[in-house]
């Protein structure tokens, strides 16, 4: 995971699994969020277009102009949508896209261990504190967990619970649910 820095563009798409908003940086994805539908349960965690528009003036004051650092986010927007795509469709099994997330370094080590769950596989907090090193730690695993600000591409819904039941997710336990049938997991 790469430099942490605040979103600069930001693209919204619909696909088979709901309205998803991406937002980047020039050094990655910062966001992947499911935007709500209006009889959604979940609250969206979708970026503020304000935000966006403060970082790109923000961004212009450094030696790199503001376009180019642009066209970079923008890339990487491009490059995460074709990956989801392929991913929704059974084609991608692993994602290459850069990332960017803000976060702790401890939220950090947990998103990082995360990205290093392969498809189809599932673990449980506690499976992430010891991979981690902090085996005291699930609790903060799960905190850090459903703070994860790139569903999918880092891997929440792959944690289920230790007893191989379905725990919360975001964005719904119904999308978690289908995620996991879509990897061949059924739990």
């Amino acid at each position: 995971m790469n430099k942490q820095s605040q979103p600069l563009v930001k693209l919204n798409f619909e696909s088979d699994y709901g309205v998803i908003s991406l937002c980047a940086n020039e050094t990655g994805i910062t966001h992947l969020n499911f935007i709500p539908q209006i009889d959604s349960e979940w609250q969206s965690r979708e970026v503020d277009n304000q935000l966006l528009e403060n970082n790109r003036v923000q961004s212009s004051i450094g030696s790199v102009s503001e376009p180019a650092l642009e066209q970079r986010a923008s890339a990487h927007l491009l490059q995460a949508k074709q990956e989801l795509c392929e991913y929704f469709s059974g084609t991608r099994r692993h994602f290459d896209v850069a990332l960017a997330p803000k976060g702790t370094e401890f939220q950090q080590q947990v998103w990082h261990a995360l990205t290093e769950l392969d498809y189809g596989q599932s673990c449980s907090y506690a499976d992430i504190a010891m991979k981690i090193a902090r085996p005291k730690a699930v609790r903060a695993v799960g905190t850090a967990n459903g703070a994860n600000p790139i569903a999918i591409i880092v891997p929440c819904h792959r944690v289920i619970g230790k007893n191989g039941t379905l725990t919360g997710y975001a964005y719904g336990l119904e999308l978690k649910q289908k995620l996991l049938s879509l990897e061949g997991l059924s739990v």
